[in-house]
């Protein structure tokens, strides 16, 4: 069963979805993979984890890095939990390239290569957005593509936490827009 809560923040309304385990799901509203996973059976409760997430995302948005993580549960293929683990090792305020993600995939599984194109697909995926950070992941060029929630989100957040965005641009067409 899972449960869920909202949360009101400075860049738009957030859906939060938990089971006993953890947070499996944070949503901005509207964006690309709306409560994919969510259990068509849920209800509206308040959680302690909602408590911890909902007290992760005041100091986030109050421009300060979290020093905890709130529990989650992150459902997925294996393929995905492993990208989704490398996301969350991405510094606050700093990026990484699908290219760079798809690199240390490929040197953990001993493969030759592997696809920045799968790894943005994993990305895309990520239920549980901004705690699970994949709007810290950019093109090699720079480029601020592939963020569900949107580019306007995306440049929000990493604004937010002072990232670089001297050598970041958006895209004229694509994916980000």
């Amino acid at each position: 069963m899972q449960y869920t809560s909202h949360y009101q923040s400075p860049v738009g309304n957030i859906l939060l979805a938990a089971d006993t385990t953890g947070l499996t799901g944070l949503w901005f509203e509207g964006e690309k993979y709306y409560a994919n996973n969510l259990d068509p059976e849920h209800e509206e409760r308040n959680l302690p984890v909602f408590e911890d997430v909902k007290r992760w995302l005041t100091i986030y948005f109050s421009g300060q890095e979290p020093d905890f993580t709130p529990p989650l549960h992150l459902l997925g293929s294996s393929f995905q939990l492993a990208v989704w683990e490398i996301l969350q090792k991405i510094p606050y305020g700093k990026t990484m390239t699908y290219g760079e993600i798809a690199k240390i995939i490929a040197d953990r599984q001993g493969l030759p290569h592997m696809s920045a194109q799968a790894v943005g697909g994993a990305v895309g995926h990520n239920e549980i957005s901004i705690i699970v950070p994949c709007h810290r992941v950019v093109g090699t060029n720079g480029s601020l593509t592939g963020y569900a929630g949107g580019i306007d989100k995306k440049l929000k957040l990493l604004n937010l936490e002072k990232a670089d965005m001297g050598h970041l641009f958006v895209p004229k067409k694509g994916t980000a827009l």
